[in-house]
């Protein structure tokens, strides 16, 4: 299952714009939250809307939350991924919204900012129980709409039978990463490190680079883009020179070309979410299993990530607000969620549930729950789908060699600035 492609693939197909759609309040009106929510058993029925594979098996999950409160009844629609992001625009404008939708975490500024949002009630759930970063995906203006459902980070899955032949152990610095990529090349991938050439959502694999050194996408306040910056600049660089040196390859792979390359030794190593590690070891078999790793992201000052998922938020339009929260509240339950990832593979959003033997015990995934603790995602603003195609457009520019890193750089700079935030 490749829930990582899945949420981010719509992030930038038919991105509207959404300020003041459908709501002639704007996204001020709604900055106050509800009613606290009580522990009376939950009742009536909850419509929710979820994508992709977790639209087909929260049934599952949610018949459990029935048994557990028999007067409520929990309707699942599944939205295919491909419409989802204009179904709820369109629902919005409307003003036929469901109860309860899932989200993907770069489409909750430009929802929020529309007013159509309940802001989480206040003693819902404690912030401190998500990942950081998984919780900044939520949060817009010191707001937060919903609550992670489940959370996606990536991290370096590289081929061990390579690296010891070559003698180099897993980087943790931008240096050894040159040089551990290199070194996978000396013993046959012609590849060292698939990345993305630029194009759709490489930002996703530049912007770490920049986290990493303690920049930006956006000042402190939120009202300036600063992509014309030093830290940007060095990301850049940094990301062009494994094009300009051969250890990366100009051809973009995608999920299925990947794995076979990279089972084949083609390709040394490359960045992916945890899903990859059923992938691999189902199409390579059992003895390809012990032939691959997986390490955090190598870094500079830190190894900072990228931190995507799905988030779960209500509607102000809900006709069973009540209902909605406390079915919210418990998928975000430490239980539940190890719950649903026996039933989606989906990572916990709680960082309590990787205690459970389920992670702590597996050494890949205990890698994915470390890098969730620096990771980081992009601003929650309602225009982030048009700046970041920007980023990649530019982005390939650069590694195909079509223009200079601080001609790309003023240009992302000057079509954000144009872009706005949309707050």
């Amino acid at each position: 299952m490749n829930q990582w492609r899945s949420w981010s693939a719509v992030a930038v197909i038919g991105a509207l714009a959404l300020t003041g759609c459908g709501r002639e309040e704007g996204g001020d009106a709604a900055a106050e939250a509800g009613a606290a929510i009580d522990d009376a058993p939950a009742t009536g029925e909850v419509t929710i809307w979820a994508m992709g594979n977790e639209g087909e098996v929260l049934d599952q999950l949610a018949s459990q939350f029935e048994d557990e409160n028999p007067d409520v009844t929990i309707n699942v629609t599944p939205v295919p991924w491909e419409s989802a992001h204009d179904r709820i625009a369109t629902s919005i404008a409307g003003g036929e919204t469901p109860d309860i939708s899932m989200l993907g975490t770069t489409w909750v500024g430009e929802f929020a900012a529309t007013g159509a949002l309940e802001p989480t009630p206040e003693g819902l759930v404690e912030e401190s129980d998500f990942f950081e970063g998984s919780w900044g995906t939520a949060v817009v203006d010191d707001v937060a709409y919903g609550i992670p459902w489940y959370v996606d980070t990536r991290a370096m899955y590289y081929r061990t039978d390579m690296a010891e032949a070559a003698g180099v152990e897993p980087p943790t610095t931008w240096d050894e990463f040159k040089t551990f990529t290199e070194g996978l090349q000396s013993e046959g991938a012609e590849v060292g490190v698939s990345l993305p050439p630029g194009g759709f959502d490489s930002w996703q694999y530049v912007a770490p680079f920049v986290w990493q050194q303690g920049g930006d996408i956006m000042n402190e306040d939120g009202t300036e883009f600063t992509f014309e910056t030093p830290e940007w600049k060095e990301a850049f660089e940094y990301y062009a020179s494994f094009f300009e040196d051969g250890i990366s390859d100009p051809v973009r792979l995608e999920t299925g070309e990947i794995e076979q390359k990279f089972i084949s030794g083609e390709v040394g190593s490359f960045f992916s979410g945890p899903f990859h590690v059923g992938l691999l070891e189902e199409q390579g078999g059992e003895e390809f299993a012990d032939m691959f790793d997986v390490a955090m992201v190598p870094g500079a000052a830190s190894q900072t990530s990228f931190t995507g998922g799905g988030n779960l938020a209500v509607f102000n339009d809900s006709e069973n607000r009540d209902a909605s929260w406390k079915f919210v509240r418990w998928l975000g339950e430490p239980e539940t969620q190890l719950e649903w990832y026996g039933i989606s593979t989906t990572l916990p959003s709680v960082q309590a549930a990787y205690e459970d033997p389920t992670f702590a015990d597996d050494p890949n995934l205990s890698v994915f729950a470390a890098q969730l603790e620096d990771s980081k995602a992009p601003p929650a603003i309602p225009t982030w789908a048009q700046v970041s195609a920007v980023i990649d457009q530019e982005l390939e520019k650069v590694t195909r060699g079509d223009t200079t890193v601080d001609e790309a750089l003023a240009a992302i700079q000057s079509q954000a600035e144009s872009i706005g935030t949309g707050l």
